[in-house]
Parts: structure tokens; C-alpha cells; sequence
């Protein structure tokens, strides 16, 4: 019998850590007719929530989709709080962040959201496959 071990890093970016940090609610397909508006782009978005007390420093987190759309955080996540990542272009606040994309990102037939850490772990995924 042989045993294969695998380097930590290789295992830090395969299996989801476990973190306050988590994906929370994801609108991939954004309501209405999708005529690529800004205001249509910002009706697509995902949430990012912190459910600790303690605030987290997300500077150097990403959020990809499978296509390796990236947003790169650099924002502070108070405790208890959610920031959205609208895709389009807006001006970032506490609650809100713009990923300033003149396209649609998430896909409304297949497609996965990964949270990872400055350090390239994942942190949290969601996929979807709606059936149509």
C-alpha cells in the first residue's frame, strides 16, 4: 500500500478552510431583460458575510467565478456585517462593492463563486445549475 502526501500549499487550495468569512446569498441572474445596462450588471451580485464578533481584514481576498473573472478585496469586514459585490461599476461603500464589469460575470446556467484568502486558500464555493 502506498500513501501520496501532498504539499501543504497543494492541500491549502483544494479543500475549503473552515472561516467566519462565508458566501451568503448570490443573484447570478440578474431580474429583468439583461440589456447590459449598468443598472442591469448591478442587479447581479454576491454576498460576502462575515458571521464572527470580530472584524476580518479581506485585502487580498478574491472572488472568481469558473471563468477566472477576479475581484480583489481591500476593504475591512466589520463582525456581523455583509458586503455585496455588484458586478458593474458604482462607488464602493461599506455595504457595497463594484467590480466595475462592462459584462455579465455569473453565469445563469453553470457556474461556481470561490472565496479565497490573500494566501490563494479557498475559503467557501457555491455552484449552480438551474433547471430550466
Amino acid at each position: 500500500m502506498s500513501v501520496a502526501v501532498l504539499p501543504a500549499s497543494a492541500e491549502d487550495r483544494r479543500a475549503p478552510a473552515r472561516s467566519a468569512v462565508v458566501l451568503g446569498s448570490i443573484q447570478y441572474d440578474s431580474p429583468g431583460f439583461d440589456n447590459g445596462s449598468n443598472r442591469s450588471l448591478n442587479a447581479e451580485w454576491v454576498d460576502v458575510k462575515n458571521t464572527s464578533r470580530q472584524a476580518v481584514n479581506l485585502k487580498g481576498w478574491t472572488l472568481t467565478d469558473r471563468e477566472g473573472s477576479r475581484y480583489r478585496f481591500d476593504l475591512r469586514l466589520p463582525g456581523r456585517s455583509t458586503v455585496r459585490v455588484h458586478t458593474g461599476e458604482g462607488r464602493d461603500t461599506r455595504a457595497d462593492v463594484y467590480q466595475d464589469s462592462r459584462r455579465y460575470i455569473w453565469s445563469n446556467t453553470r457556474d461556481t463563486a470561490t472565496l479565497r484568502n490573500d494566501r490563494g486558500r479557498t475559503i467557501d464555493t457555491e455552484s449552480w445549475c438551474p433547471r430550466r
